[in-house]
């Protein structure tokens, strides 16, 4: 299957224009006319996924993260990225990003249905969904059916999202009854969850100031980590793709946190 014949399987589902103007998403390295036998599907593009591709004899590389986020002047082994895109390169592997329109497409929605909640809204609109013209944007909110405290929220993130701790911003027995979740960077999204009037928002690479200023105002936050929710983009797009590309071998991603706590 071409690769190109790939893009717009992918870009039918999750279209290139549902990004943010400052992402960088799409092909980014390889030729659009290559035959693709075997898709690897990660996270992120670091230098052991690479590695893990070429083993896995990949022909494309799909990831969440972009590679490439800013304009680059060389391509050589003397920057970190520039040695990414030769290995890609001398291995002859196409390399496909979804961020954001993912984000909006995929990762928000399905966030939400991995957690449980139930008639839940988007938290931030940012476009309206060239698919079906319904408001489409970053993360979700919904009213529970039953309260729980805060405490029975971070042992329910923990349960869906598989994550051995979260970092809680908050007191553990305080009620909550309107969630808002936006994987990934979530200190952009407390203003939307203030809005929306959610008492706990679930995201992640929440810092001290943020955390502390957004429970002083009302609002509880649970951040499980920004590889920690945002990995089920893996299974998600690995299992789309076996379904409209069924002659494509799809290898997925082992999980592998970025960092350690100890």
């Amino acid at each position: 299957m071409l690769c190109q014949k790939i893009i717009e399987t992918l870009e039918a589902r999750y279209p290139g224009s549902c990004a943010m103007d400052w992402d960088n998403v799409g092909l980014l390295v390889g030729r659009r006319k290559k035959e693709v036998h075997r898709i690897y599907v990660a996270v992120d593009a670091t230098d052991e996924v690479i590695e893990e591709a070429i083993e896995a004899q990949a022909d494309m590389l799909v990831t969440h993260h972009p590679m490439i986020f800013s304009g680059m002047k060389q391509i050589t082994e003397d920057d970190f990225i520039g040695r990414r895109v030769l290995r890609l390169i001398q291995n002859d592997i196409a390399y496909y990003a979804m961020h954001t329109n993912y984000d909006v497409m995929g990762m928000a929605e399905l966030s939400g249905e991995v957690l449980g909640l139930k008639n839940a809204e988007v938290l931030d609109v940012t476009c309206q969904s060239p698919l079906d013209g319904s408001p489409q944007g970053i993360g979700r909110v919904a009213d529970l059916e039953d309260p729980i405290c805060l405490q029975e929220c971070c042992e329910l993130v923990k349960a869906k999202y598989e994550l051995e701790a979260v970092k809680v911003f908050g007191d553990p027995s305080a009620e909550i009854r309107r969630v808002a979740i936006s994987p990934g960077a979530g200190k952009s999204m407390v203003s939307a969850a203030f809005a929306a009037h959610a008492d706990v928002l679930i995201t992640g690479d929440i810092d001290h100031h943020t955390g502390i200023d957004a429970v002083a105002q009302g609002l509880m936050i649970i951040d499980g980590g920004h590889y920690g929710i945002e990995k089920i983009f893996v299974p998600d797009v690995a299992a789309f793709l076996r379904e409209k590309c069924q002659a494509i071998d799809v290898v997925e991603a082992p999980v592998c946190n970025p960092f350690q706590i100890v």
